[in-house]
């Protein structure tokens, strides 16, 4: 008798364990479901490189600003402000988390840069003679967009480059200018328009 009570009783403390665990289980997971929401709502538009749209609320939404100056060198000075914003490290995992991620940097449409800091240096090779617009894109670590009311959240500074005529010193500053636009749209591209990359 002694001997069949100990196997039901180390029996019933094994499924006592086996629940509590589980009950655990079931809790932790809950947890790590609400911790995995997803961040806003994917859109069917698209950008030129065809990643959607994020789609989040105005209100604490990320932002960027650009600005564009020309270097002693002959290149270009990039500098991003953010709000509401920060740049993730490389290597982070490929997911959406709110108010993080990286910004793609466009002239005339073309990627040319991914940048996981605020400053950058543009070759003077991307930006021969004439005008051309520059443009940062706020991205989610999963490579979409993101974007507020519809659009993309991005800043386009309009650059003109020109080489200088005989007798004239080739300085930078006097022969290369700089203009932001989008100034009243808090960053999200020029009033037309013309900012977005297409």
């Amino acid at each position: 008798m002694t001997w069949t009570r100990r196997p039901f009783a180390a029996l019933a403390v094994c499924v006592l364990l086996l629940a509590g665990s589980a009950g655990c289980g079931s809790g932790d997971a809950r947890e790590g479901a609400g911790s995995a929401t997803p961040v806003g709502k994917i859109l069917e538009d698209r950008d030129p490189e065809g990643r959607p749209y994020r789609e989040v609320g105005r209100e604490g939404a990320p932002d960027v600003g650009i600005e564009v100056q020309p270097d002693a060198a002959g290149g270009w000075d990039v500098r991003l402000t953010v709000r509401n914003f920060r740049f993730s490290p490389t290597g982070a995992a490929a997911r959406a988390v709110a108010g993080r991620g990286l910004a793609h940097l466009f002239v005339d449409g073309r990627p040319v840069a991914r940048l996981r800091a605020s400053d950058y240096r543009l070759d003077t090779r991307l930006v021969p003679r004439g005008t051309h617009h520059v443009t940062a894109r706020l991205y989610a670590d999963d490579g979409t967009v993101w974007a507020v009311d519809g659009q993309p959240v991005e800043s386009t500074a309009d650059i003109t480059s020109s080489e200088p005529g005989p007798g004239i010193p080739p300085d930078a500053a006097s022969r290369r200018k700089a203009r932001t636009q989008g100034a009243d749209t808090g960053g999200r591209g020029s009033p037309d328009g013309a900012g977005r990359a297409s």
